[in-house]
């Protein structure tokens, strides 16, 4: 009779979690992480454009990474990205403090106060770096202080609302139990206003670091010594070739700022100390009520490679240096340099012996008839032609300081790179661009040229390996401005190789030797690839 009786049904097994799902559950600690350090980081970078803009965490990592990377990695990334090589440093550094973040908060889900450890000291870390800054002071760690303090309290947040977090009293089977009953719209509150928030803090790092950038239209004084009005460029008739004088916002800029300084110039001021017979302090009022000169410049950075891009010429308003040094008196200095230094430390040196030869050397306020943009030096920086801007043109320059190059190294000459570095004879072709295709015919070939100090004399062109021929120069504003230049070339179907060299007015070539950048400018011909059909 028992064995007719019905067996109790079987209880229904529990359905496991799919694989999927439990990977993502697992994985939810480290977004927590993440989410915490990207609210702590936007914190920070609001708390540093109110103060000190170059302390932000992520700034003060990247200008060290930018410190210790050797030569050699820094050229290829000025070549490979060009002027986002910025942007993509930033991004790395990111990109590394994201992935610790993660392990932070996987690491604060089992163990608390570990997890939080980790987070806190990836802030310390970015707070040491920048108390190493040559200018920083006590201020500087304040918004690492505060990423530290808003991830940390965000991640125990997010992990206490979650249900995830360590129980700081050990009874693992309640943190468990509360994990389980912890609601998935919870889990996406939290996390979605963590974003949120994280956004908006950024968003009012990033408005107030623009409004501190604005402002630069100051009202500058005329100059006494102006310059000739600058002639028409080929540009109208040469489609594609640079203008004749380069505006500001496509002046290419080469620096190891990773945040634009904003300085307030009714603040600033110019020291001038050192080998000389008195220190003096000039505010911009006082600088630009000296004797104030024009002068059309080209400048040179020395990671621009043949045919590169990093060369600009623009119409700049300054004082003489001469005049600024006279202002201390140099004329029984031992020096034989000038150690320029910005307003964030950075060291340029400049020989003594270019300030006194007689070229037009400023220290510049005004570019392309208006104040300097933050970009390029707000509010004063230095101008020399015929040298490459490592050893020459110091943006926002707060000091001159009169020493040898025995006694003191700047920022470059500490990495090996020349002490005296003149611009070489260069020539480039803008048009028609590498590897493009064009129609058989008539073609024109343009580009520019330039021999600062002594002035471009020609320039020729050769096809195919065959003979140099001359093209024809624009006009002339100067031998320290670049010359514009263009070719007519009857061309035929086909694959083929133009080429340009220019002569300088001492009838020195430019030379065929190829160099990099590295340590004194690049050299070399210019030869491209031009498609026929």
């Amino acid at each position: 009779m028992a064995d007719i009786l019905p067996h109790p049904a079987p209880p229904h097994p529990r359905p496991r979690p799919h694989r999927t799902t439990e990977v993502l559950t697992r994985l939810l600690p480290a977004l927590y992480g993440i989410l915490a350090t990207l609210l702590g980081m936007a914190a920070a970078h609001l708390i540093a454009a109110l103060t000190v803009p170059a302390a932000s965490p992520v700034l003060a990592a990247g200008s060290t990474v930018i410190d210790l990377t050797p030569t050699p990695v820094k050229e290829w990334a000025i070549r490979t990205f060009g002027t986002a090589d910025k942007p993509v440093l930033i991004g790395s550094v990111l990109a590394v403090v994201l992935v610790l973040a993660g392990v932070a908060g996987i690491l604060a889900a089992r163990r608390l106060a570990l997890g939080l450890s980790v987070l806190v000291g990836l802030a310390a870390v970015a707070g040491v770096l920048a108390l190493l800054r040559p200018s920083a002071g006590a201020l500087d760690l304040v918004p690492s202080a505060v990423a530290a303090l808003v991830g940390a309290l965000t991640l125990w947040l997010l992990l206490r609302v979650s249900g995830t977090a360590e129980d700081p009293a050990g009874e693992g089977a309640a943190s468990q139990a509360a994990a389980r009953t912890a609601s998935r719209r919870t889990v996406l509150l939290a996390t979605g206003g963590a974003a949120l928030a994280a956004a908006a803090v950024a968003g009012a790092g990033r408005w107030v670091s623009q409004v501190r950038l604005r402002g630069t239209d100051i009202a500058l004084p005329p100059a006494a010594d102006r310059a000739a009005a600058l002639p028409a460029g080929l540009e109208e008739r040469v489609p594609g070739i640079s203008a004749f004088r380069t505006p500001n916002d496509d002046f290419y800029r080469v620096d190891t700022a990773l945040t634009v300084p904003a300085i307030d110039v009714d603040s600033w001021a110019l020291t001038i100390d050192g080998d000389v017979d008195r220190e003096v302090e000039m505010s911009f009022d006082d600088l630009a009520g000296m004797r104030l000169v024009e002068r059309d410049i080209t400048l040179t950075c020395v990671s621009n490679d043949v045919g590169g891009p990093y060369v600009g010429a623009a119409r700049w308003l300054g004082v003489p240096l001469r005049d600024v040094l006279d202002r201390a008196g140099i004329d029984s200095t031992g020096a034989d340099q000038i150690l320029c230094t910005d307003v964030d430390g950075m060291t340029i040196s400049v020989p003594l012996k270019v300030a006194l030869d007689g070229r037009d050397a400023l220290v510049a306020i005004g570019m392309n008839g208006e104040a300097l943009p933050r970009e390029h030096g707000f509010p004063v920086r230095m101008v020399v032609p015929g040298l490459y801007g490592f050893v020459s043109a110091c943006k926002w320059m707060t000091r001159m300081t009169l020493t040898t190059y025995d006694e003191q190294q700047a920022y470059w000459t500490e990495r090996d790179w020349a002490i005296d570095a003149p611009i070489k004879i260069s020539s480039r072709i803008d048009t028609p661009r590498p590897l493009s295709d064009s129609a058989a015919g008539r073609i024109v070939v343009g580009g520019v040229a330039w021999a600062q100090g002594v002035g471009i004399r020609g320039v020729e062109v050769r096809v195919d390996g065959g003979p140099w021929r001359p093209a024809e120069l624009g006009p002339d504003a100067g031998d320290d401005y670049w010359r514009q230049w263009s070719y007519e070339w009857d061309a035929e179907p086909g694959q083929h190789f133009v080429a340009c060299r220019a002569t300088n007015k001492d009838g020195d070539v430019q030379t065929a030797v190829r160099a990099t950048p590295f340590p004194e400018g690049s050299s070399g011909i210019q030869e491209i690839a031009v498609n026929v059909g």
